[in-house]
């Protein structure tokens, strides 16, 4: 079984910012597999299906970005998830609109969402799909840039980074890591 986790911020308010990309790949995933994310527990939204003959559970966590960790790790030990089917799909402001990055493991970096996430599982050790959203044109907005609304031309290149996301954890559940990340990166 894989768990499939998109970090962002509750969607009635934060639907359609660049700090949800996670979410939104989420939403294709569902969309795309015909996979209803309409069940509560342990402060997230989940629905659970089948991609590439594989079990899963698409998760969107409602804690906010900064304590996203909690609803994971309540999903993984609930569940008996191994680590490395843990999936984690968020947002990158070091990569460009459009393109995305496959990792096997690795540190949070700068992201909140993630630093929570590595830090309640106890583990660098699962693969994870960034979502570009390139950088403010001003650091100092960065805040702003992340959680205000985005235009819809900006959208329609966040998109393309969105479809290759969904994409790519396809193909990691399908073909492995390495394949994903050679084919993707």
């Amino acid at each position: 079984m894989y768990l499939i986790v998109g970090l962002g911020n509750p969607e009635a308010d934060y639907a359609r910012t660049r700090h949800n990309m996670g979410v939104d790949v989420i939403n294709e995933i569902a969309d795309k597999y015909k996979i209803a994310i309409s069940r509560e527990k342990f402060n997230g939204l989940y629905g659970s299906g089948e991609i590439e003959g594989e079990k899963v559970i698409l998760l969107k966590p409602q804690t906010f970005m900064n304590l996203s960790g909690d609803s994971v790790v309540e999903f993984v030990n609930f569940y008996k998830i191994d680590i490395n089917n843990v999936i984690v799909v968020y947002d990158d402001i070091d990569t460009n609109p459009g393109s995305i990055r496959i990792r096997k493991k690795g540190g949070p970096g700068t992201h909140n969402g993630m630093k929570s996430v590595v830090f309640r599982l106890n583990s660098e050790d699962f693969p994870r799909v960034r979502v570009g959203i390139g950088m403010p044109e001003h650091k100092n907005d960065l805040t702003n840039y992340v959680i205000g609304n985005i235009q819809d031309e900006d959208y329609e290149t966040l998109k393309i980074g969105i479809e290759k996301a969904s994409e790519a954890v396809s193909s990691i559940i399908k073909d492995g890591i390495d394949n994903a990340m050679n084919k993707y990166n």
